[in-house]
């Protein structure tokens, strides 16, 4: 097979064909300032009301609940640091769970050098967290709960609406991190019952660098850039009508071909899990059926996941071992050890992501070379661990 076979999707998807004609004539015809009173910038003022409404509509609030960012990571941090900041007085404890994406680890990380106080919730062996851990979590101080709605690295889907229902019982706000579900789970927050919402495009065949924050009518948070004044005061700098165009665009095409994506990637999805797991000593990781249509996250023992994803790469295939935002790190994920396995195992992780393009044909093409690759690592590996050494699988 000449062509390369893209399995990483979780970390970057390419723009649908339908978002880039969407999003062209802003590039070089309709180029004006949103924030200017002539013809050019009135067009591009209709363009991001426009989107605005699309992703308001889709997500089922007021236009004037979305904030338009840079990215997923900003909104993570607008909607963490937005809230906490303006809520300090009231209190300075912060809930979430072992296995965020690093945008909110990171960003607590931060927060706990200001002097805010964070509970880190372990996960269940599944990679699932137990509702009632959180609620046991709450103190008097507690002012928000973040627990991301799918993991980016196991495709653990989150109990997000229990969750909600727990902060909303104790008067607390809840932020989800949705970046990877929203091609595939509903994104309702009337439904959800959230209160704050991030998502971003390129997890959904949109472009990079744009994303959004659904922020609840009446909660207020402080802005992290200030200048301008653009989106609602909240997020200064000139809106970049092209992207904000092609992620709502994006969205939309997303959430109306989620039942036809799920449809279509579960069992391929399965049959890629079910092959794999015939090599001797191969592990999953995450629950086997609340987990993302399109993922399928394994340990190979006792092989380098980086020297496994080297092996694919000459022959054509991408995939990744962890998120791709600590790629370049040697540290083992710290989601998989947050799923209760040893150093060992947590090296030789593996996550594919199917796209929905993804074929049979080209998943029997990795099942057909991964078998080889694992067995010609092992044979120089000085580790010999076995499934039966393993807790928690």
């Amino acid at each position: 097979m000449n062509r390369t076979i893209y399995l990483d999707t979780s970390s970057s998807t390419p723009v649908d064909p339908l978002v880039y004609l969407e999003m062209h004539r802003y590039f070089q015809i309709e180029y004006g300032n949103a924030g200017s009173m002539h013809a050019k910038g009135l067009i591009a003022a209709h363009a991001l009301n426009l989107s605005r409404s699309k992703v308001a509509k889709i997500l089922n609030c007021h236009s004037d609940e979305i904030i338009f960012t840079g990215s997923g990571t900003e909104s993570v941090n607008l909607a963490i640091k937005g809230v906490v900041n303006k809520l300090k007085n009231k209190g300075k404890h912060i809930i979430s769970t072992t296995i965020e994406h690093h945008a909110v680890l990171d960003t607590l990380e931060f927060l706990e050098k200001q002097g805010f106080e964070v509970t880190y919730v372990p996960v269940e062996p599944n990679g699932i967290v137990n509702p009632e851990k959180i609620k046991n979590a709450i103190k008097k101080e507690t002012i928000l709960i973040s627990v991301m709605y799918a993991n980016n690295e196991i495709g653990t889907i989150q109990p997000i609406k229990e969750i909600a229902k727990i902060a909303k019982e104790n008067n607390i706000l809840f932020h989800t991190d949705a970046c990877q579900a929203a091609n595939s789970e509903s994104l309702d927050v009337q439904d959800l019952n959230v209160d704050l919402l991030s998502i971003n495009g390129s997890k959904i065949y949109g472009p990079k660098g744009v994303g959004c924050l659904y922020k609840k009518e009446g909660i207020r948070i402080e802005p992290l850039i200030h200048g301008g004044g653009q989106e609602f005061n909240l997020r200064s700098g000139t809106e970049n009508i092209a992207a904000i165009v092609g992620f709502a665009k994006a969205l939309e095409i997303a959430q109306k071909g989620k039942e036809d994506y799920k449809k279509k990637l579960t069992p391929l999805r399965d049959y890629f899990i079910e092959n794999l797991l015939k090599i001797e000593n191969t592990i999953l990781n995450g629950d086997n059926e609340k987990r993302l249509p399109n993922n399928v996250n394994i340990t190979f023992l006792n092989i380098e996941g980086e020297a496994v994803l080297l092996k694919l790469d000459s022959e054509g295939v991408c995939a990744s071992s962890g998120s791709a935002c600590t790629s370049k790190s040697l540290d083992p994920s710290h989601v998989i050890l947050a799923l209760g396995r040893p150093y060992e195992a947590a090296h030789g992780s593996i996550r594919f992501s199917l796209s929905k393009n993804t074929t049979k044909e080209e998943i029997d093409y990795v099942l057909q070379i991964i078998p080889k690759i694992v067995q010609e690592l092992r044979n120089i590996s000085p580790v010999n661990l076995k499934i039966e050494d393993i807790k928690n699988v």
